[in-house]
């Protein structure tokens, strides 16, 4: 655990008592704060209260008196579409709002760092699509290389869980823009930008605010590196703000597709190829094409932005080669199930977008394609250029008959519940093809998130190829 360091004998209200909530009131309580926890939830209010923890009415007229500060768990709104009425409160009592992410950091250094030879890092990944997969190659690629690593924030363990690192250990944090946006203290060693495509608009206020919340990552923070995916608009301006110079070896840029320009430090993949340039020289390069756990171009992008951080932690490139060798991909990312009578069956449910669901589609020649949920804002229109590789659409969801008539060209069947679409798919599928359950949705209209969607998938597949 990683005790909060500076509130001793303060009395700090949590508010949301999921998973990074309970872990910041135990670490709040292990570092001398008086933790008042707050749900609206009556059965996780009496989960905790059996744990010990102290609750607090935050009804009550009295609730902010003394409360030196409120931290506040991810889902929970603090300003777009409209502060929760909580947040709303400690806002104006004037008390300051944090969240676990600021607690870490601002508690990660500790004096035993005195008697290390090397000061432990924090690597840093944020974006719209990918950061799970990058997150989980860089730690993955670290343990390869006979590095400490740990992995955290939005992926595996709550940042405060953590054991706290030793001599030139490495902790690993995926972050979500709901984490970036509020924490108060963001000071990576390596931070890293995937790319950006539109997602939790409502949350952020538009595009831009969206764009925001994932820059104060870089902008506040300062990092000794920064990765870049330059592959959007946001990316090359993100880019450039952070370098003094063509030549600045602070920012590394990562691209799929185009040619690395100038003579800055870049990492690039082109027809399946990592190249790694600086100073205009090219000084190693990987071949992603066989490599098993980083199928497709969206999962090259992934392979560049990993590679780039692990050269900025001097691991060196044929470490880096030996572990994308030997990584096998994570569960709900384009994770292959299995195969039956020549056709793949391939799980991407965490391709809750529309930018993640093209990627996942042109990573495919025949695919035979799930679809649907709860369509975000803009629906699916966008997809249509990435249309020419399915055969036939399959559409799930409480709302089937709507996203099915946003499909307009497309063979499609309307078949609401999973074991039906994976039933028909697999039915009609012909050697050589792919059912591929690509959502480009959120789950919550039939599953109470997009791993449990993903495992419902998992278990149909099962069923038909045994």
């Amino acid at each position: 655990m990683i005790e909060v360091q500076g509130l001793e004998g303060a009395r700090v209200v949590v508010l949301g008592l999921g998973r990074s909530g309970l872990s910041a009131a135990r670490a709040l309580l292990a570092g001398g704060a008086e933790p008042l926890c707050w749900d609206d939830n009556e059965a996780v209010r009496a989960a905790a209260e059996a744990e010990g923890l102290v609750l607090h009415d935050l009804g009550r007229r009295d609730a902010w008196d003394g409360v030196a500060r409120l931290i506040l768990s991810p889902g929970i709104p603090h300003l777009y579409p409209e502060p929760n009425r909580h947040v709303a409160a400690a806002l104006a009592e004037g008390v300051p709002v944090d969240n676990d992410i600021g607690l870490f950091f601002r508690s990660f250094a500790t004096r035993d760092w005195d008697r290390f030879d090397t000061t432990p890092r924090v690597v840093a990944v944020t974006g719209s699509n990918g950061k799970s997969t990058t997150s989980a190659l860089i730690h993955h690629c670290l343990q390869v290389a006979g590095r400490e690593s740990q992995l955290a924030g939005n992926i595996g363990r709550g940042v405060l869980d953590i054991d706290p690192p030793g001599d030139g250990g490495v902790v690993v944090l995926e972050l979500s823009s709901y984490q970036t946006e509020l924490a108060r203290s963001l000071t990576p060693d390596v931070a890293v930008f995937t790319n950006l495509s539109p997602d939790h608009l409502d949350r952020h206020g538009g595009y831009g605010g969206y764009f925001a919340a994932k820059r104060r990552l870089f902008a506040e923070g300062g990092p000794d590196r920064a990765v870049i995916g330059v592959d959007e608009a946001e990316g090359v301006f993100l880019a450039n703000q952070l370098s003094e110079s063509p030549a600045d070896d602070r920012v590394i840029r990562v691209m799929v597709g185009q040619k690395p320009q100038g003579v800055g430090w870049s990492v690039s993949a082109r027809k399946g190829f990592l190249s790694e340039m600086r100073k205009g020289r090219q000084i190693a390069s990987v071949d992603l094409r066989e490599i098993a756990g980083l199928p497709g171009a969206h999962n090259h992008q992934n392979a560049c932005a990993a590679y780039a951080a692990l050269r900025a932690l001097l691991v060196p490139p044929k470490l880096i080669e030996q572990g994308f060798q030997s990584f096998e991909g994570l569960p709900h990312r384009s994770q292959l199930v299995g195969e039956g009578g020549g056709v793949r069956f391939v799980n991407d449910s965490k391709a809750t977008n529309v930018d993640a669901a093209a990627h996942a589609l042109g990573a495919f020649k025949r695919v035979r394609w799930i679809v649907g949920g709860q369509v975000k804002e803009g629906g699916l229109s966008a997809l249509a250029p990435h249309w020419g590789s399915v055969v036939k659409a399959y559409v799930i969801g409480r709302q089937a008959d709507e996203v099915a008539l946003e499909l307009t060209d497309l063979p499609r069947a309307i078949c609401g519940e999973m074991a039906r679409a994976v039933a028909l798919a697999a039915e009609e599928a012909e050697p050589g093809d792919t059912v591929l359950l690509a959502p480009a949705a959120a789950s919550f209209d039939q599953f109470d998130n997009f791993e449990q969607r993903g495992e419902a998938f998992v278990s149909e597949v099962r069923k038909v190829i045994g």
